[in-house]
This record gives structure tokens, sequence and C-alpha cells, in this order.
């Protein structure tokens, strides 16, 4: 009896003392601009992260198919290519996976979109490792801190201005018909350099 008494309490603790595998923290970058690529790849290793990156949507969604990552950071527009594809594919493949998104265009229906397709959070350009990684790990409904210095209201028009002039494929009539804006307005602003 008290042999049992001890096989039993043996199997009841060893499956304590097993070691609780928590899940790897791949990561998988798709980035086109090379240099942040390769820093935040750098940034984001030296925080414990397993990373792959790729420079086009077609790589990631290759990536994805083949080894679907925890954790995504896709930037919005790659190339000619929309990052969001990443985003829907890899929350087809693997539901439970955390993704953001990172864009230079603060748009607000670009960052609805992306929520609804499984981004957990939505960063604008530049953000660093540290916001990268709080939004890949932030538990539950918990957002990232606000960043110390965000995008004046300015900027964030002058995103918006030049995401839709981008998107008529540097029209200026089509962005200022779609802006319901005069064109020679829009000229003015297009001409003028980014405000801080």
């Amino acid at each position: 009896m008290d042999k049992d008494k001890q096989m039993y309490a043996a199997t009841q603790t060893s499956s304590y003392r097993l070691p609780v595998e928590s899940a790897p923290r791949t990561l998988l970058i798709v980035e086109d601009d090379k240099p942040f690529l390769e820093r935040l790849s750098r940034a984001m290793e030296a925080r414990g992260f397993a990373v792959t990156s790729c420079e086009t949507v077609a790589e990631g969604l290759v990536h994805i198919e083949h080894s679907p990552p925890a954790f995504a950071v896709v930037d919005l527009r790659v190339g000619d290519s929309n990052g969001l594809d990443v985003v829907a594919a890899l929350q087809n493949t693997r539901p439970d996976a955390r993704a953001i998104v990172l864009t230079g265009y603060g748009n607000i229906a670009t960052a609805v979109t992306a929520v609804k397709l499984g981004a957990v959070d939505y960063l604008a350009k530049p953000a660093d490792a540290d916001e990268v990684a709080t939004a890949l790990l932030a538990v539950g409904g918990a957002k990232s801190e606000l960043p110390h210095n965000p995008m004046s209201a300015d900027r964030v028009r002058w995103e918006h201005i030049q995401r839709v002039y981008e998107m008529c494929d540097r029209n200026v009539s089509e962005t200022a018909r779609r802006l319901n804006m005069h064109r020679r307005t829009l000229q003015r602003i297009l001409a003028k350099r980014a405000p801080r």
C-alpha cells in the first residue's frame, strides 16, 4: 500500500517537475525596407524571438504555409503588395498567432481592416523594437503604450493624402476628387515636405 502511495505521489509531483514549455517565440517579419528589416530582426532576436525575415508578401505567404509563426510584424505596403494579405493568411492558418501591422501611413480605415483580419495592434513607423515587443506580448485586451512622440495631426493628414495619392497611381486629379479637395490645394500640399 505504501509503495502504491509512493508511486502515485511520484506521478503527481513529476508532472509538476516537467518544465512547462511555453509556445516558441517564432516571429515572421515582412518588410521591404532592408535596413529597417535587418535592424528590427536583430533587435527582436535580442529580445528572445526566433526571427524569419521576408522582403515580399509572396515570401511571407510561403513561410506561413510551411511553418506558421506564433508572431508576425507586417508592413502595410510591401512593394506593390498589401501586407494585410499576410495577416489574413496567418489568421487562417494559425488563429492563435499574434500579428501587428507597421505603416508609415496613419490611416484609420486601414487600421480597422487590419484588426478585423486578426492583427492585435497597428503601429506607425518608425516604431522601435520595444514598442513592437510590447504590442506582440500584450496580454488580453491590453494596448501598447502611447508613443512618446506621436505623429502630429498635420503629419497624419499628410500621410493620409500621400496614401490616397499612391493608391490613385499618383494621379493628382483623381486624388483631389477622392479627397474632395481643390486640385491646386492638393498640388501645393504635395509640393511641400512632410510636416513633423
